[in-house]
């Protein structure tokens, strides 16, 4: 059978989140990260190139609206991996493939494959409002799908399964805002490099992922920057604090403290100062998660934004820091969505103007 080949540089497909071309493909590796086809026919396969770092290996996928998941072994080639088959070869589908994890791999998305005959249709418009959102294990999504867990500690055999970006408060936020999003987030990350959990033991923070679009050094190529001219969102949130009183090795840090409070909201003013001058219209969020967590450093991220002047403002979650000691959950990530996304909607809609 001779199966249609869709590309990874087609002009029918529709990417959203950062991405960069490597190794003839589309690499994605932020959770969330995206890409949509329409098309008319009975089977769908994508073709990637993963590389692997822990945990199960899992790719997500939306099929006519239907969130659902691929499961696959790692090899060290290209893999085509079925999303759907036995569908109606006489309707227009759409599907949309999406990391659901973040940084346990990443992978080059090479294209879809279709079955014989399928048509490729154009594709739809991306949606006029954009959003950005800088965050930690929760903006990912991570552990959501353990619901019986819900309120309480992680499952012991944490190994991946029950991550799924596309629950996570912030992509649920944009789909009700009809949204794209960029969502530059990643488990156990702090502000300050050497700090938090991610990337052990040579700890990365946002201060160096944050202009990134492959943050990992181990990655094929290392580090690459991300060119901030190609996606000018129109708010930004930023969810930082939660990993940040950890400091491997010695005491955690303290947010009372009057030296480390200084050190710690400058660094995360010069963060929000250089994103603001590259978005110049752009609103900001400052907030963080329902997951437990000391209030001194909503109060510090309060300060911050009352410092930073009328473009930068702060939400605070009815439950923030309270609601479970585990990750939130899919109903918590809908908490919080909903809350966030009633915010933003009370700033009208001069936010989304250009």
């Amino acid at each position: 059978m001779n199966r249609a080949f869709v590309s990874a540089d087609s002009d029918a497909l529709r990417y959203m989140g950062r991405t960069e071309t490597y190794d003839g493909g589309v690499r994605f590796v932020f959770a969330g990260t995206s890409v949509t086809i329409r098309f008319v026919g009975s089977e769908i396969s994508c073709v990637i190139r993963n590389h692997k770092f822990f945990n199960v290996m899992e790719i997500g996928a939306v099929v006519d609206g239907k969130v659902t998941k691929v499961t696959f072994e790692h090899e060290e080639k290209d893999l085509v991996l079925t999303l759907a088959s036995g569908l109606d070869d006489q309707r227009v589908h759409e599907v949309t493939l999406y990391k659901r994890q973040d940084a346990a791999h990443y992978f080059e998305f090479k294209g879809f494959e279709l079955s014989e005959g399928a048509k490729v249709l154009a594709a739809k418009e991306a949606p006029k409002r954009r959003i950005e959102c800088y965050g930690d294990s929760v903006s990912a999504g991570a552990v959501v799908e353990a619901v019986e867990n819900t309120a309480s500690q992680d499952p012991e055999n944490n190994d991946g399964h029950w991550d799924n970006a596309w629950y996570s408060y912030s992509l649920i936020t944009a789909r009700n805002l009809g949204a794209q999003i960029h969502d530059i987030a990643q488990g156990g990350i702090a502000l300050f490099d050497n700090t938090g959990y991610y990337h052990a033991p040579s700890f990365i923070g946002m201060e160096t992922a944050y202009d990134k679009v492959c943050y990992f050094p181990e990655a094929e190529g290392g580090m690459t920057s991300w060119d901030f001219s190609k996606y000018i969102p129109h708010l930004v949130i930023f969810a930082i604090g939660q990993n940040d009183p950890h400091n491997e090795g010695s005491d955690d840090f303290d947010i009372s403290d009057t030296a480390y409070r200084k050190k710690w909201k400058d660094a995360y003013k010069r963060i929000i100062s250089d994103l603001m001058s590259k978005y110049p219209k752009a609103r900001f969020v400052l907030t963080l998660t329902v997951l437990q967590h000391d209030k001194s450093w909503d109060e510090a991220i309060a300060e911050i934004a009352e410092e930073m002047g009328e473009r930068v403002s702060y939400l605070r979650f009815t439950r923030a820091g309270a609601a479970t000691p585990g990750h939130p959950r899919i109903y918590e990530q809908y908490e919080m969505a909903e809350e966030l996304t009633a915010y933003i909607s009370s700033m009208g809609d001069e936010i989304w103007k250009d």
